[in-house]
């Protein structure tokens, strides 16, 4: 490894200890969220879980705005591209999801059209995707990207082989919904019976027999209490704690309700969160896919992919290097939920101090909560205005259903 990536690679460990340690190492908790940081240093979403419409819709976004974003899996991120914003800075602490933003970048540029970006990216089982990789994308993309898909793991395989083998199988999040899907079958269930269904009261009787029941099962409550079993969906030990005390009846019911409101609440011809959840693949046509997959945006998607520029590194870090008064739409996910005070009180600096009069900002959390006011300084906060009658209305058409909140802040034009 040369230097320059060793570099990266501390710089991403002291990151990720910053934004999720709060207890002493040798602590129950401590060791929790060390667990926590080690599992997450690895490629943790091949798919983001935050629905990019509903974004738009609270971004309202123009021509003229610079858009930040922590990258993710980078489907919000590609698919902002369809509201055409002047740029995207996408930027996350996860050197892998740099280097899967970069692979989808490079597939825009690269590959001819809707459909061979579609079986690499959409479909991503096909072994034809290796050859395409070979040839068309491996000589384009940048050192670091290159070294990340190409290294081994313990079986062997280059990482990129995983777009041979679904590639939305992979991954921390792809594991925790593949082990969700063993637990089912242990006791006779097919989760993907919801996705036959062609009504909203179909999808309701395929939850009640096939999914409902699961959560009364002894193993699936004793995993749910245990923090590491969510480590696959990315819930740190901070964020596991919020999301248990947000039902008076435990960890494993607040779940059943999140993964209800997924099979119930959204026709599944819709809503490619279910279509992952329940069948661990994408349908084959829009609107079941994300905006930056569904063809009649690949052009508009091509056309502006230079517009994103990816980071490797913190988002106040990124933020300290932005002009004053420079952006208009902030995309911070759910990673304040990790955040200790400090770390907020910095990131939130930086967000008063770039941010030009009327930007935005959104957020998810994991329970139902505001989670600034009290941790945030009033003199920070008071530069922008809650709309929580937005917030609770887009929170509420938000298609992955996994969070307890869906948060718009507004910078005054004071």
């Amino acid at each position: 490894m040369s230097g320059l990536r060793q570099a990266i690679k501390s710089a991403t460990h002291r990151g990720l200890g910053k934004a999720v340690h709060r207890h002493r190492p040798l602590s129950r908790r401590g060791i929790q969220e060390r667990l926590f940081t080690f599992a997450f240093r690895k490629l943790v979403y091949p798919q983001i879980w935050e629905d990019p419409v509903v974004d738009m819709q609270a971004l309202r976004l123009q021509p003229t705005d610079r858009v930040i974003a922590i990258a993710s899996g980078g489907c919000n991120v590609l698919s902002y591209l369809t509201a055409d914003p002047a740029e995207v800075i996408a930027v996350d602490l996860n050197g892998a999801h740099i280097a899967l933003n970069k692979l989808k970048l490079c597939g825009l540029a690269e590959l001819d059209d809707h459909g061979s970006f579609f079986e690499f990216f959409g479909r991503a089982d096909r072994r034809d995707n290796i050859a395409t990789y070979n040839a068309r994308l491996r000589p384009h993309l940048d050192q670091d990207s290159r070294d990340y898909w190409e290294a081994r793991g313990v079986d062997g395989r280059r990482r990129i082989e995983a777009f041979a083998r679904n590639f939305y199988r992979h991954g921390l999040l792809g594991r925790f919904i593949g082990a969700g899907h063993v637990v089912a079958k242990l006791y006779g269930k097919k989760l993907d019976a919801v996705l036959a269904a062609e009504t909203l009261d179909q999808q309701r009787f395929a939850f009640e027999r096939e999914i409902a029941p699961l959560f009364d099962k002894r193993l699936v409550r004793w995993l749910a209490r245990r923090p590491t079993t969510l480590y696959g969906l990315g819930i740190p030990p901070s964020q596991y704690r919020a999301l248990a005390g947000d039902g008076p009846d435990g960890i494993a019911m607040v779940l059943k309700r999140r993964v209800e409101r997924l099979a119930c609440d959204f026709p599944v011809r819709e809503n490619y969160f279910a279509w992952q959840a329940f069948g661990r693949r994408y349908a084959a046509a829009a609107p079941s896919l994300p905006p930056y997959l569904q063809a009649e945006n690949f052009d508009r998607v091509r056309a502006r992919a230079d517009r994103v520029k990816t980071y490797h590194g913190s988002l106040t870090d990124r933020l300290a290097a932005e002009p004053d008064a420079s952006l208009d739409a902030y995309v911070l996910l759910d990673a304040q939920d990790w955040m200790n005070d400090a770390v907020l009180m910095e990131l939130w600096t930086q967000i008063r101090r770039t941010a030009r009069p009327g930007a935005r900002v959104i957020f998810r959390t994991a329970a139902d909560e505001r989670l600034l006011p009290g941790r945030v300084p009033d003199e920070i906060l008071n530069a922008f205005s809650y709309d929580e009658a937005i917030s609770r209305e887009l929170g509420a058409r938000d298609r992955s259903s996994i969070y307890g909140a869906f948060h718009l802040y507004v910078r005054s034009h004071d």
